[in-house]
């Protein structure tokens, strides 16, 4: 099976929304229809897409978004945009080099979080994903399984609590990811979060990441 059709079975599994888009155009319009669907505040923080968009036309178009992204308006905004670097196809996980903290925030903080993903980012397997990791440029990374699973004593469980109650992924051919050339097995620095608890870290500073 194509990695693409592994990762969408996988992804809609768990909750998970999965779109594919050919170019970056199609994908912004996409966007900005799925905008127009869900009115109103939204934040998207840089990434590739962005590079060559043109986002005063874009904020015309969707009244509410905004590209500065900082925790309260994050926390304030029903949609949050933010560009994943691969995606495990056997999990259905994305995988986020989330450094820059407007990345964090608009994953976590809006009620619905749009990911985009470069189609070239899909990996079979989380040891391809690890193999292609360089720590001196990736000090934080997440994994984002599905939307946000919390469950109480009592096992209830319990969708978008600590996290967005929605994943929209959007697959882009076009898109560019990170560098995809194995990195020798460095796998320094990881910080993972699945569904339903805490994030693991492993060689990193105490950081706090919750889905």
């Amino acid at each position: 099976m194509p990695l693409f059709d592994t990762f969408k079975a996988r992804a809609e599994a768990v909750s998970a929304e999965v779109h594919r888009c050919a170019t970056k155009a199609e994908a912004l319009d996409f966007i900005l229809a799925f905008l127009r669907q869900e009115p109103g505040a939204a934040v998207w923080a840089n990434g590739p897409l962005l590079d060559d968009a043109d986002r005063l036309r874009l904020s015309e178009q969707a009244p509410g978004l905004a590209f500065e992204v900082t925790r309260e308006n994050a926390a304030a905004a029903h949609c949050g945009i933010s560009q994943m670097d691969w995606a495990i196809a056997d999990t259905g996980t994305l995988v986020q080099n989330a450094a820059a903290p407007e990345q964090r925030l608009a994953s976590m903080l809006p009620a619905i979080h749009i990911a985009l993903a470069p189609t070239a980012g899909l990996q079979p397997d989380m040891a391809s994903v690890l193999a292609r990791l360089h720590p001196n440029q990736s000090s934080y990374i997440s994994m984002i399984t599905g939307p946000s699973r919390t469950a109480d004593i009592e096992r209830v469980l319990t969708i978008g609590v600590h996290g967005p109650g929605r994943l929209v992924i959007v697959f882009v051919d076009e898109l560019v990811g990170q560098d995809s050339s194995p990195a020798a097995g460095v796998h320094a620095g990881l910080r993972a979060a699945g569904p339903g608890g805490p994030a693991q870290t492993w060689g990193a500073a105490p950081q706090r990441r919750e889905t």
